[in-house]
């Protein structure tokens, strides 16, 4: 109970600044973990997908892999039906690599969708932190300004103390915020590999299959 009143006091103690940088955090938080779950969702889908279709496309069933992709919502479905959907019809590797790197260009802004909000979280709570101190400090100047000699220096470190907790519950905001958005960036880098290590082993596969089918022609 104790810590509990503890921290009302130090946030009301902190001034103004204090309550748009609960609210920064609350945006920032949001946006954190909305990308964090979509983001492992789509990590999910993808291993099972892949899981399911690299079998079929290692043994030259093409038309039983664009059946599977075409009937799967995850991202690595789609990139593979999309150089899948090639397959048969040209005979350059790189028509079907063009097409693939097409539909990277479509899911990777997909995947970083809203995550640079949380280092911009970050900054601003940050910034908001500093704002709150500084006029905190004008305030705190200001008011012993006019004030008894002997009363200033107590008076002056009272104001002080205050205004500087709002930089302390600015970086208190903004340090998990910038942890949060690394780990996020680091989940979609992972995502994002995975798709072209994907896209790279299908094309082996098409391109090793149609060079033997016209090696037997």
């Amino acid at each position: 109970m104790d810590l509990i009143y503890g921290i009302v006091g130090f946030f009301t103690t902190g001034g103004p600044f204090m309550y748009p940088i609960l609210i920064v955090f609350a945006v920032g938080a949001a946006i954190a973990v909305e990308r964090y779950v979509t983001l492992t969702m789509i990590r999910t889908k993808n291993q099972t997908a892949w899981t399911r279709v690299q079998p079929v496309l290692e043994s030259g069933d093409f038309a039983e892999a664009r059946a599977m992709t075409s009937d799967d919502d995850s991202t690595i479905a789609s990139l593979l039906g999309m150089g899948l959907a090639l397959q048969g019809a040209v005979r350059r590797r790189e028509d079907i690599e063009i097409a693939m790197e097409e539909g990277m260009m479509e899911i990777i802004p997909k995947l970083e969708k809203r995550t640079p909000y949380v280092a911009l979280a970050s900054s601003i709570a940050t910034l908001l932190g500093l704002l709150g101190t500084i006029m905190g400090l004008i305030e705190a100047f200001t008011a012993v300004a006019n004030a008894n000699p002997a009363e200033k220096a107590d008076l002056l470190s009272a104001s002080i103390s205050v205004a500087m907790n709002t930089t302390a519950f600015g970086l208190m905001v903004a340090i998990p915020l910038l942890v949060t958005s690394s780990v996020l960036s680091a989940k979609t880098g992972e995502i994002i590999d995975s798709l072209e290590m994907a896209s790279v082993k299908a094309l082996n596969v098409i391109s090793s299959k149609a060079a033997r089918k016209q090696a037997e022609a």
